[in-house]
């Protein structure tokens, strides 16, 4: 790893750290509590059926089923290295929520988020979903030699994932934000 890669985790990760702190009080959580609001809003049936869908595809168990296909078309390196990198931003954002404390949206106001999936375990920051996915896909990626519009595909899918989990009610948009500098910075410390 190169000392540039080196100091661009770790501004990431700092970064990240900032949003949280930034999203805690004041006018940044008014701010996040305005994104919400407008994140969270009923979109019917059919958004529903999709985004609880697509918020799924950043849990860790989605990270371990794409590392699982990997391996068995023979891609163990990329399978590895992404799975491990997936692995460290889960346990980082476990840590992280434990530190941060902050209660989940439909927590904080049940009046007025609308929660659409099972309540998960943890707290609010950084949002686990999105920095999984950012890690693995990177990884697994930049292994498997992704040109730049697959990796631009998979950004925007990390993106999907974050907003879904507006949507659904389990986090606000700077969890997501955190969760997105979370993830790309322990993929760039984890560079080969």
């Amino acid at each position: 790893m190169t000392a540039r890669t080196l100091l661009r985790g770790v501004g990431l990760v700092g970064a990240a750290t900032a949003v949280g702190l930034w999203s805690a009080a004041g006018r940044g959580r008014e701010i996040d509590e305005a994104l919400l609001e407008e994140g969270n809003r009923d979109h019917g049936p059919a958004a529903d059926r999709v985004l609880v869908g697509v918020t799924e595809l950043g849990s860790i168990w989605a990270s371990a089923g794409a590392a699982a296909v990997l391996a068995v078309t023979g891609r163990h390196r990329a399978a590895g290295r992404a799975m491990a990198a997936a692995g460290v931003a889960w346990l980082a954002g476990q840590g992280l929520k434990k530190v941060f404390a902050r209660p989940r949206p439909y927590e904080a106001d049940p009046e007025r988020v609308e929660r659409r999936i099972d309540p998960p375990n943890g707290s609010s920051w950084p949002s686990s979903h999105p920095a999984v996915l950012v890690a693995f896909a990177t990884v697994a990626s930049r292994d498997l030699g992704v040109g730049a519009a697959g990796r631009l595909a998979l950004d925007a899918l990390a993106l999907a994932v974050g907003a879904s989990r507006v949507y659904v009610g389990v986090h606000y948009p700077a969890d997501v934000a955190g969760g997105l500098l979370l993830g790309r910075g322990i993929a760039a410390l984890l560079d080969r």
